[in-house]
């Protein structure tokens, strides 16, 4: 290691194929929602992170299930590295997993396409411009148009002053 900047020193402490050790706290058959969970401790002295896919992979051999019945969120990693600490829950079937777990999580497993929708502004901006078109039921507009009839005070733009030279 004669020559090795810091950076080298990190890849050689760093090695992706380390191994990476599984602990699991808090387990719970939960036959309500037909699915175990549990809290999960992942521990990877050698590694930045490990990702969802292998973490599921190793699950899913560990309790003898399908890959895809394995759904893993919220992991935070510790400050300094070296350990990870998430949720995990195992379904029973695919029908109970469709059933119970939300939407976005769906989405991410693959089991539902994302819906895709305009922006949270675009949105917004249609919402209002439809509410300039279409007067509210209680504005004084639409009274107006009711009955033909002034009820309120009546809303005027403003008019420009009247200019200096007349």
């Amino acid at each position: 290691m004669l020559g090795c900047n810091r950076a080298c020193l990190l890849r050689v402490l760093q090695d992706p194929s380390a191994p990476v050790t599984l602990r699991t706290r808090k387990f719970i058959t939960n036959r309500l929602l037909s699915r175990r969970q549990f809290i999960l401790d992942v521990l990877h002295p050698s590694r930045p992170n490990v990702s969802k896919d292998e973490l599921a992979e190793k699950l899913a051999t560990m309790y003898k299930t399908d890959k895809g019945r394995v759904v893993l969120f919220g992991f935070r990693t510790q400050f300094g590295g070296g350990k990870s600490t998430g949720f995990a829950l195992i379904y029973d079937d695919e029908a109970a997993q469709r059933k119970f777990e939300p939407k976005h999580r769906l989405v991410r497993s693959g089991l539902v396409p994302k819906v895709d929708k305009p922006s949270r502004k675009l949105r917004h901006e249609r919402k209002n411009r439809a509410k300039k078109v279409r007067p509210h039921p209680f504005s004084a507009r639409f009274v107006l148009t009711l009955d033909n009839q002034f009820r309120g005070t009546k809303k005027i733009k403003a008019a420009e002053p009247p200019k200096k030279g007349k």
